[in-house]
């Protein structure tokens, strides 16, 4: 019966993928509009501007407003609820992002082609993203290390912000509120004046933490439960402050300098005698990002552009419980990152039918830890080239390689080599690529003594680490016509020299060895131990994938889209495989919207949601899967000639669906909705 309620809704609604074009364009007409929802320009895939129709390297494009019309204000959601190859695991050490069945790790995030820095346990702070001022968010899947270096071995996630070049003076409100203590507010104030801009936001996120379940078992004791105050969901406090200058001062020549400061703190349950699961502290975490940058362009399809980024990270316990040794406020730094990143860019069209790029990227990572004793540094030269050019037969190929130089593991040699034929609406595209992922600093470095619980614990970094490599193999075919499309691809990711951490059994020379190197290990704590654990080249990798992705606009006003991932993520430990951790095989995002305007007056209406199968854990418990849905209408009028009013209503999860299983020590979640939640927003631009 939910079904058939659910698909009233579903064919009584729309949503229009409209994507924006480059920075500084401007908004055509309603058929202008249509034409790019289904053949957006996209950055991520080859290095430069182009249609998405016409890249030998498909991406695949959330737009700024497709976020606005599904009430979207964070950019975990962004990505779930319209991309099904990824997914998300929120905890108080960042959320646990998976593209194609690999983890954070694996996966490139850049703000408009420069990389995120600072990470909690391998994954980016994603609260760091400012989502009032996203364009659009590309996802590219698979290996990209022949444009952009490290970590791309699962894909590249690019945010593209937007400075609009329109009004003299603009501002804008957005506030949004839901169950559970959840509360955004977005502020922006543009100014453009004489190829000037000044480009200010603030954005204030918080959310309360919760369970479903208050119950837990007693660990060791399954037929015994008890209290719990261990949060399924962490809640925080989360600002973020930015500035953006621009200034082009001629046709040709452009520049443009910004700054971005966050700060972050959890909102956890204290310490509590009679219950278990409170803490004696929350954690807290200050980012600090700035950039300047320049373009040259000479003539529409030459140009050259230079970037330098210094992005600054750290992380710690901050008390709110007093202890035997901390007071109430103090602070203890557990991580700090500092990355400078410079890179020099041309973009060349040396033939008529061809686009050409070089370029040379330096970056020099540094990193403080007060577990584990590193107080270090690795630099990395790059330089690399790209070749796109149209070859007789409607054939388009991409060719391209990147040199990489380490401090400690050497050099890398990463091609990649794409081809596309294009006949009319057809499309069938093959792509052969490498990725790789330079050791951590922590991989590197490590040097870690401790006692948890009694049990000592020690682990040590590799400086004779090689990189990990992966051999990216796709083929997909798409149908494209004016309002309809259809794509299908499937792709395969091998992944070489895995970086895990080894555990070494103890001998009585080895337990000698360290007891010599952490002098504070006592005689009884060294004979407690049984092993230690020391990060290695080990595993091997192996994703198979399959991906479809359906847009539809029938007539005007109604569109919807059904994308689908279906996903077989392993890897091989000596002689076994097993499925990855955290790894789901099936997913399918589904979304739907209406929009129509009387007089003043327009309504946007949108039904949209996630289904997905069990996610799969090696040493615990699968987690179930589900499905949610969410819906969202948006009322807007234009009172004035600039002054529009958007209030929005609408709820998430419509058929309260919640994971409540009483927890364990070997219960792991995948659905982290409280339940059903009615959303309110109200949106002024002035």
């Amino acid at each position: 019966m939910k079904t058939n309620r659910l698909l009233v809704i579903f064919a009584l609604s729309v949503n229009a993928i409209v994507a924006s074009a480059q920075i500084h364009s401007k908004s055509g007409s309603a058929d202008a509009d249509k034409q790019m929802s289904l053949n957006p320009v996209v950055v991520t895939g080859s290095g430069h501007h182009q249609r998405l129709g016409v890249t030998a390297t498909p991406v695949h494009v959330l737009s700024a407003k497709e976020i606005k019309e599904q009430g979207i204000t964070t950019f975990a959601d962004a990505l779930t609820h319209t991309m099904p190859q990824l997914s998300m695991a929120p905890n108080a050490m960042g959320s646990q992002l998976r593209l194609n069945g690999l983890g954070g790790k694996y996966i490139l995030i850049l703000i408009n082609g420069h990389k995120l820095s600072g990470d909690i346990s391998n994954n980016a702070d994603l609260n760091r993203i400012n989502m009032a001022r996203v364009k659009r968010i590309e996802v590219l899947d698979g290996a990209a290390s022949s444009l952009y270096g490290s970590d791309a071995i699962a894909g590249v996630i690019n945010i593209i912000t937007d400075q609009p070049t329109g009004n003299l003076v603009s501002a804008t409100s957005n506030s949004r509120v839901s169950g559970k203590g959840q509360f955004t507010e977005q502020v922006n104030v543009d100014i453009y004046s004489h190829g000037f801009g000044s480009y200010t936001s603030f954005s204030h996120d918080r959310a309360d933490s919760y369970r479903i379940n208050p119950l837990e078992y007693v660990k060791g004791e399954e037929d015994k439960t008890q209290q719990s105050l261990s949060p399924l969901f962490t809640g925080y406090r989360n600002n973020l402050v930015s500035q953006r200058f621009t200034w082009q001062t001629t046709k040709q020549l452009a520049f443009n300098a910004g700054m971005e400061y966050g700060y972050k703190k959890t909102d956890r349950p204290n310490t509590n005698p009679d219950i278990t699961g409170g803490l004696d502290y929350e954690m807290r975490y200050k980012s600090l990002r700035w950039n300047v940058g320049g373009i040259y362009k000479w003539n529409s399809r030459n140009s050259i552009q230079t970037d330098f980024t210094v992005d600054r990270y750290r992380y710690g316990k901050e008390y709110d419980v007093e202890t035997k040794t901390y007071k109430v406020g103090d602070y203890v730094q557990s991580k700090k990152q500092r990355t400078m990143d410079g890179e020099v860019k041309a973009i060349l069209g040396l033939t008529q039918n061809s686009t050409t790029i070089f370029g040379v990227d330096w970056r020099n990572d540094m990193l403080v830890t007060t577990s584990g004793n590193i107080d270090n540094n690795a630099y990395t030269l790059s330089g690399y080239g790209q070749h796109e050019m149209a070859l007789p037969l409607h054939l388009k190929a991409t060719v391209g390689a990147r040199y990489t130089y380490h401090k400690e593991f050497g050099s890398r040699l990463t091609p990649k080599v794409a081809l596309m034929f294009s006949n009319g609406p057809i499309r069938l595209r093959a792509t052969y690529s490498n990725g790789f992922r330079a050791p951590g600093l922590d991989e590197l470095y490590y040097r870690y003594f401790s006692v948890n619980r009694g049990k000592p614990q020690v682990s040590f970094g590799n400086k004779n680490l090689k990189s990990e490599a992966s051999h990216y193999v796709s083929l997909g075919a798409e149908y494209r016509v004016s309002r309809f499309s259809l794509s299908v691809m499937g792709y395969i990711n091998r992944i070489n020299d895995m970086i895990i951490k080894d555990n070494i059994k103890l001998t009585d020379p080895l337990r000698e060895m360290l007891k010599a190197e952490f002098p504070e290990m006592t005689d009884e704590q060294a004979n407690k131990m049984t092993s230690y654990a020391h990060y290695v080249n080990s595993d091997k990798g192996d994703v198979k994938g399959l991906q479809v992705n359906i847009y539809a606009n029938p007539v005007d006003g109604f569109n919807f889209n059904v994308n689908y991932a279906y996903t077989y993520a392993r890897s091989k430990s000596g002689d076994e495989w097993q499925i990855l951790d955290r790894s789901i095989k099936n997913a399918l995002t589904l979304s739907a919207s209406y929009s129509r305007a009387w007089g003043i007056y327009r309504l946007s209406a949108n039904v949209n949601g996630r289904l997905q199968s069990k996610t799969y854990y090696a040493a615990y418990e699968d987690a179930p899967g589900y499905g949610v849905w969410n819906i969202n209408t948006t009322h807007t009028f234009s009172l004035a000639r600039h002054l529009t009013v958007e209030p929005s209503l609408g709820i998430d999860n419509i058929f309260n669906k919640t994971d409540n299983r009483i927890d364990s020590s070997l219960r792991r979640y995948a659905l982290y909705s409280p339940g059903r939640m009615l959303v309110a927003g109200l949106k002024i631009k002035l």
